[in-house]
Formats: C-alpha cells, structure tokens, sequence
C-alpha cells in the first residue's frame, strides 16, 4: 500500500502538469492538439534517449526494461495532454475566445 501512494501522486502531478502546459500552450499559439504532438513526438523520445541503457543492445529490450511506473507516468502526461485539447476544443466550440 505504501507503494502506491508515490505512483498515484507521480501520475495525478504528471496530469496536472501536461494539462497545465497544454492549456497555456494551446491558448497562446491559437491550436487545439499541439501539445499531444509535442509529447509523444519530443518529450517522449528525449525521455527514452536520455535514460537509455548502453547494455541493451535494441531497441525492444531497452523499452521493456521499463517499470509499471514509468509507464503509468507516461500515460497520465499523454492523458493531461490530451484533455487540454480536448477542454479548448469544447470551450471554442461554445464560443469562448482564448487571447
């Protein structure tokens, strides 16, 4: 139990954190899904390059060399960057202007 408490507060600040740029972000250059593009295109490789392994010969096994945490942390970052194009999205198309 107590194990889990550190992965759910990783993941809520890990949500909160991509939801939080991806809003700014999307208000100010006036676009709705930049902000998945830029993390699955570079945060997560610069991720991946920055803790690689030079033991591990490819590419396949130096993903599975990840944990379940690592992942779960992932996913909460691309999920808070998705639901910020999503909240802009449905906040234009109610007719709010943002900037």
């Amino acid at each position: 139990m107590l194990e889990l408490i550190p992965v759910l507060v990783l993941m809520i600040l890990f949500f909160v954190m991509m939801f939080g740029i991806g809003f700014i972000l999307n208000m100010l250059m006036k676009t709705t899904w930049f902000p998945c593009y830029l993390f699955v295109l570079v945060i997560l490789p610069v991720v991946v390059y920055s803790m690689w392994n030079s033991s591990e010969t490819t590419f396949l096994s130096h993903i599975g060399s990840y944990g379940l945490v690592d992942y779960l942390t992932g996913i909460a970052g691309l999920a808070g960057a998705v639901l910020s194009g999503w909240a802009i999205h449905v906040l234009r198309v109610k007719g709010f202007k943002m900037f």
